[in-house]
């Protein structure tokens, strides 16, 4: 067994202004960090139309499809642009998600990593927002839950925004845990620790700006005692690598090692639980921080799949 990397050309068609944080040359620099490592690598489809349609209806999607411009940008809001390459390379993200849930599941791989952009976390159901679409992670989960039959699944956040579009989708949805870790103060002004979803199945732990990888470490053994309860079947992980004290978006102070220490705690818990691991790409945007980061990430994947 090993593990998969999802990936598509399209996620360079994604194309924002000049000087954005998420820039095409994030997805350069996830690929060139993984070039050696010996992965299962997939084409990230798109995305079915039903697959979307599990978190977002219909006149969304709409939406997003009659924004996309024949040239140039479309603005969404001051952070999210549309491209003209943009609605593929979105389909894909959230297709490449549910491609990788169903490899986890059929037992084709031990886990899989999605490296595909525009990141999905703060997409909430009808609003794209902090340079986001579609709620991969969320997309992942239901697609688990809706199709494959299973009770329970985890999805775990440690991008240093609270993923408040995930949390949103997944709010009513007792069958799914959510937690993240994030600064707070910071954008987008959700997480509060009070924040604990319709059926008490939401955990936020926000950290204050300054919060080294110790602080990160503690609250991660928190989540995932509480995880552990919850007994998932099968855990998400909305992988973000921002909260890197080179990031130039946020103010915690982690480095690549703090990065593997929480993925081996996630994947300690997966494998105690017998529950498969599909990790997708949100932030990090400093990008020699971001490849060193994804390169340590995967490395400790490949190790939990061995």
């Amino acid at each position: 067994m090993t593990t998969a990397l999802f990936t598509h050309p399209d996620a360079e068609r994604h194309i924002t202004p000049p000087g954005h944080p998420e820039q095409v040359a994030r997805y350069a620099a996830v690929i060139d960090a993984l070039a050696d490592l010996d992965l299962d690598r997939r084409e990230a489809p798109r995305a079915e139309e039903a697959e979307i349609l599990r978190c977002h209806p219909l006149r969304y999607l709409d939406r997003i499809r009659a924004a996309i411009p024949d040239e140039g940008w479309q603005m969404l809001d001051a952070d999210t642009h549309l491209s003209p390459g943009s609605l593929d390379a979105a389909l894909r993200g959230a297709g490449g998600a549910v491609a990788a849930v169903d490899a986890v599941l059929s037992g084709e791989v031990a886990n899989a990593f999605v490296a595909m952009r525009p990141p999905g976390h703060h997409a909430e159901r009808e609003t794209p927002m902090g340079f986001c679409l579609f709620g991969n992670a969320a997309i992942a989960a239901k697609r688990g839950l809706d199709y494959h039959g299973l009770d329970r699944v985890a999805v775990l956040d440690f991008d240093v925004h609270h993923g408040n579009g995930t949390q949103d989708l997944l709010w009513d949805e007792g069958r799914a845990f959510f937690a993240s870790t994030h600064q707070m103060p910071l954008y987008p002004g959700t997480g509060a620790a009070s924040e604990r979803g319709a059926h008490e199945q939401v955990m936020n732990v926000p950290l204050r700006p300054g919060s080294d990888g110790e602080a990160g470490q503690a609250a991660w053994r928190d989540i995932l005692a509480r995880a552990r309860d919850f007994r998932p079947q099968l855990v998400i992980v909305s992988a973000g690598f921002d909260a890197h004290a080179a990031d130039p978006l946020a103010q915690l102070n982690w480095d690549d090692a703090d990065f593997a220490a929480i993925t081996r705690m996630i994947c300690d818990m997966a494998a105690d639980l017998s529950a498969p691991v599909v990790s997708c790409l949100e932030g990090g945007y400093d990008l020699a921080a971001l490849g060193r980061s994804v390169r340590a990430h995967l490395d400790v994947l490949l190790e939990a799949g061995q």
